[in-house]
């Protein structure tokens, strides 16, 4: 279906809104440190919003309603084990991972800080770590050109291949312009708009199905079963969708916004923008898919994961249409972006700088940081030209390879002292291989989420490791206490 004309006045307005909040974040972008972390001077609410928009992507806009609307309220357990680790994320990892970052050397990237923690000069865990950010993120970012170039094809009425690179060159241009910085600044733009999506379009909604009261009846008339939680759930099954909120632990592209807040004293403003943001926005998608059920019961959708657009279309005049496909399109383009910088960084921090021009100057490394962009951003979008492509299933493992790769390591580095540089590289080599093997197995125990055996086995390889080997030296020991002395300044 093509787009009316308001609808796309509106959504075109948006994209270069999003282009002229790139070309202002290029005018503030003078180091590396700018351009992979915004300088560390972002307000707690950026920070905020940026990780959540980044975090969500469109699977908060098409995935959740969309699971909601085609099984019911059982779906609900992953929104519930997102938001506990979203929660613990910013009460236990976010302020300590901002203090220690700026201790060990002012680390600008998560290799970075990792190499400066455990005082590696062997480069082998910044290769390691850096090396599993860009084998995961290249596919992530890929599978996110697929979702925006189908979402320009069904409104545009592109072609795919148009509809691919149309969506890329917007994401492309503002990152690469304004790095950190315009990430993070699109992403709170982005965020407001998915937030205002997820208010307005449940709430009208149920009141087009005459309120609440009436669509819970008509959910129970089409199924009862979709207004049980516990329908065809068990414990086991339970827990491995809760087990979702495990993997913000260690996903580098919103552990990031916590290294470049402005202050450390600002993350409790910070913490209750983000989670209030979650929570609130969650709660839309959920009842927005569950609303779906009730108002197309007479014509069901073909592909749930529609629900959001269809609701949007046949609820609101054109011009507010408009509005609410940006916010679709914001969701997917706020964790692609996110992906690009955070792969930029990995190969401009960590391998030409560390590896190859340990002296090159920061304008050199800017614009090698702006080229790794476009590098990695062209090999996605030609992985993504088939939208077909076997790599759309390497999506339901990323987010448990970062988690289950990532999690355990930053979490002990970030609290125990006697963690080894060994334990850290051991640990992050078995829970990434942990989730890719497990995933190739079906039947029994090995049904269950990934991430959780990826995590757990992580985790008792660090802590074996380090126990194993001669402790960490003085050196490594009395940064630790002076990181432990400034956090508790």
């Amino acid at each position: 279906m093509s787009m009316s004309t308001p609808t796309l006045v509106t959504f075109i307005i948006y994209l270069i809104g999003m282009l002229v909040i790139g070309f202002a974040a290029y005018r503030l972008t003078d180091d590396l440190s700018d351009y992979v972390l915004g300088g560390r001077r972002l307000g707690p609410g950026v920070a905020a919003l940026s990780a959540g928009a980044s975090d969500m992507s469109g699977w908060l806009l098409l995935g959740l309603p969309g699971a909601l609307y085609a099984a019911g309220m059982n779906q609900v357990w992953i929104a519930v084990g997102l938001t506990i680790g979203a929660y613990l994320n910013w009460q236990f990892v976010a302020r300590r991972l901002r203090v220690y970052t700026e201790v060990a050397r002012d680390a600008i990237t998560v290799p970075d800080y990792l190499e400066n923690r455990f005082h590696d000069s062997s480069k082998v865990l910044r290769m390691i770590s850096a090396l599993v950010i860009l084998l995961f993120f290249t596919f992530y970012t890929s599978s996110g050109m697929v979702a925006g170039a189908t979402l320009f094809e069904k409104s545009f009425g592109m072609e795919y291949g148009v509809a691919l690179w149309v969506g890329a060159i917007v994401i492309i241009s503002y990152t690469f312009l304004g790095g950190f910085l315009a990430v993070c600044w699109t992403d709170f733009v982005q965020g407001l708009l998915m937030f205002l999506a997820l208010l307005m379009v449940p709430i009208a909604v149920i009141a087009a199905d005459g309120g609440w009261g009436n669509t819970v009846s008509e959910v129970a008339a089409i199924d009862p079963a979709r207004l049980d939680i516990f329908h065809n759930m068990t414990l086991f099954g339970i827990v491995s969708l809760m087990a979702w909120g495990l993997g913000y632990f260690g996903q580098p592209h919103i552990v990031v916004r916590f290294m470049g807040l402005r202050r450390s004293r600002d993350m409790p403003t910070a913490k209750l923008i983000g989670m209030t943001w979650m929570v609130l926005a969650l709660y839309g998608a959920i009842f927005t898919g569950f609303a779906g059920i009730a108002y197309f019961a007479e014509s069901p959708l073909e592909n749930p994961e529609t629900v959001f657009i269809s609701l949007s279309q046949v609820l609101f005049n054109p011009w507010v249409a408009g509005v609410l496909l940006a916010a679709i399109l914001s969701a997917i383009m706020s964790t692609i972006d996110s992906q690009l910088l955070v792969s930029s960084s990995a190969l401009t921090e960590d391998f030409y700088k560390a590896m190859i021009r340990p002296n090159a100057g920061q304008q050199e490394l800017v614009w090698i940081g702006r080229g790794t962009v476009i590098l990695i951003a062209l090999i996605a979008v030609l992985m993504a030209r088939d939208p077909d492509s076997t790599v759309l299933g390497l999506v339901s493992y990323a987010w448990g390879g970062f988690g289950a790769a990532f999690g355990p390591v930053i979490i002990l580095s970030l609290f125990w002292k006697r963690m080894t540089r060994n334990g850290a590289i051991a640990g992050m080599v078995v829970g990434a291989l942990t989730v890719i093997l497990w995933k190739q197995v079906e039947g029994g125990m090995f049904d269950m989420y990934e991430i959780l055996p990826g995590f757990i086995l992580c985790a008792l390889t660090v802590v074996g490791v380090s126990l194993m080997g001669p402790a960490p030296t003085a050196a490594i020991r009395s940064e630790f206490d002076a990181f432990e002395k400034t956090l508790h300044d």
